[in-house]
């Protein structure tokens, strides 16, 4: 569990900085960048969004397959060539679909003259998103998840910050700036490739005749299924409300999606290094490591997430206070998104233990379902509650979706994420609310949010300590808070 908890730490602080600059870049820069134009901002984000659903689809689920199968195979270097050449043909079909039906594409979407006129930069973005993805899952597999995190998180959040900054003071108008703005995930991935070349981890074999092709694509064409459908659902409202309400509005929802989002952060730098252990505990039919790791992943992002959303609901109102009035009306959208990623986290890694076992077919299955109930449900609720309705149908569908996903791994293999200590820690974030809740309040809305956060963590965190919440949170506390007190 060393390599677990360090990882994990050192994870948790590229997502932590990459949240604080997203959050500067989406909750101050974002709205007064576009306060006159709420639709340039919309345009990057649908930009990204189908950017990012489509090249789930070219990569051909190789990251997942490359993790799956990287520890059983003895010559490595052959899977390198299939994880290289695959998604090549996966990107150049894409760009052959496109040629012959761009106009039949446009139609479909319902693209205004904006999307229309800047389409071509999804090809450009599927390309290295994909194959940045192919880096990553090879980074990981050598059990190193920080670089390729540091990388997405830090680095690319922070040039995303510089570059805005420039648009905001008129250095540059907005076609340079999207031409900048594809230029950093190009950028992101030639560091990443550099950063692999230069530790000697990518090694070619062209003799293909080692590996197990059938298990591989059998693996692959479930995975791909699954994880494309979830990068659909993931980006799903944002592209429904772009068709059916317009770019302005999926600027507006994305500024308290961010929000709520910010949840499922702790989770992220969990599931970053556990899927690879995972897939060596199942090489070894090692269960218990397998329940260990999905316990200590359910308790630790459910304590740690339930502080995210304790700070951000408490402040929601002073938050909104902070952004120009055109983006002040998501409130419901953040509690929704922030109380469907609080159950998501809190499930624990149980897509990554489904994935990495024999019954990877499950993920094709849930995903599916997933698809289907999130079309369904954004389709009648943004129709009835607008952007609102989206966040209300997100939350729908994450909930279905993991407790299906539960209940598939608790009777495959009869183990399940809670303990005891789960409705402690639940019984101490409802108390913890309660207390905070009549504090008076200050009329600065950005010292009145630092107060009460500063509030939260203090009553919390010896109550976590106390009760010995988690373990891994209690020597943490320990170690790097009691140790100074002392």
């Amino acid at each position: 569990m060393g390599i677990v908890r360090s990882q994990s730490i050192k994870n948790s602080i590229s997502f932590y900085i990459g949240m604080f600059l997203g959050a500067i870049n989406t909750v101050v820069i974002y709205p007064n960048v576009f306060s006159d134009t709420p639709e340039h901002l919309g345009l990057i984000q649908i930009l990204v969004a189908y950017a990012l659903v489509v090249s789930a689809f070219t990569t051909l689920g190789m990251p997942k397959t490359f993790i799956r199968f990287f520890p059983s195979l003895k010559n490595k270097a052959q899977l390198f060539v299939l994880a290289l050449i695959l998604p090549l043909f996966g990107f150049f079909f894409i760009l052959l679909i496109y040629t012959l039906f761009k106009v039949q594409i446009f139609n479909y979407l319902e693209a205004n003259y904006l999307l229309r006129d800047n389409f071509f930069y999804i090809l450009i973005l599927i390309f290295f998103i994909g194959f940045y993805d192919i880096l990553t899952a090879i980074s990981r597999s050598f059990l190193n998840a920080t670089t390729p995190i540091f990388i997405n998180e830090v680095f690319l959040k922070a040039y995303s910050l510089c570059i805005l900054i420039m648009h905001w003071y008129d250095f540059v108008d907005f076609n340079l700036l999207l031409k900048l703005y594809i230029s950093g995930y190009i950028l992101k991935f030639i560091i990443l490739f550099f950063i692999q070349i230069y530790f000697n981890r990518i090694k070619i074999d062209f003799f293909q005749k080692e590996l197990p092709y059938r298990k591989l694509f059998k693996f692959g064409v479930y995975v791909l299924a699954g994880g494309a459908s979830i990068m659909l659902v993931t980006r799903m409202d944002m592209m429904m409300i772009g068709s059916i309400l317009g770019l302005e509005e999926v600027a507006f929802y994305t500024i308290a999606f961010f929000i709520g989002n910010a949840i499922k952060v702790p989770g992220r730098s969990v599931v970053a290094i556990s899927v690879s252990l995972i897939a060596k505990a199942w090489e070894k039919q090692n269960i218990k490591q397998i329940e260990l790791l999905y316990k200590k992943s359910s308790i630790n992002q459910l304590i740690v997430g339930g502080v995210f959303f304790l700070c951000i609901w408490i402040n929601i109102d002073d938050v909104f206070l902070l952004l120009p009035d055109k983006f002040q009306n998501g409130k419901w959208v953040v509690f929704f998104i922030a109380l469907s990623q609080l159950f998501n986290i809190s499930s624990g890694i149980n897509g990554a233990i489904i994935v990495n076992t024999k019954y990877y077919k499950y993920d094709l299955y849930t995903n599916l379902f997933l698809v289907l109930i999130t079309i369904i449900s954004n389709y009648f609720l943004i129709h009835k509650f607008g952007i609102n309705g989206a966040a209300m149908a997100t939350a729908i569908s994450i909930f279905l979706f993991n407790i299906m996903r539960l209940l598939i791994i608790y009777r495959k293999m009869k183990i399940h994420p809670f303990m005891l200590q789960t409705l402690y820690t639940i019984f101490v974030l409802v108390f913890v609310y309660l207390i905070v809740q009549i504090l008076p309040n200050i009329s600065n809305p950005f010292i009145n949010i630092v107060y009460k956060s500063l509030t939260i963590v203090c009553v919390f965190t010896p109550l976590c300590y106390v009760l010995n919440l988690s373990d891994d949170i209690s020597e943490i506390i320990k170690k790097n808070i009691l140790k100074y007190i002392s």
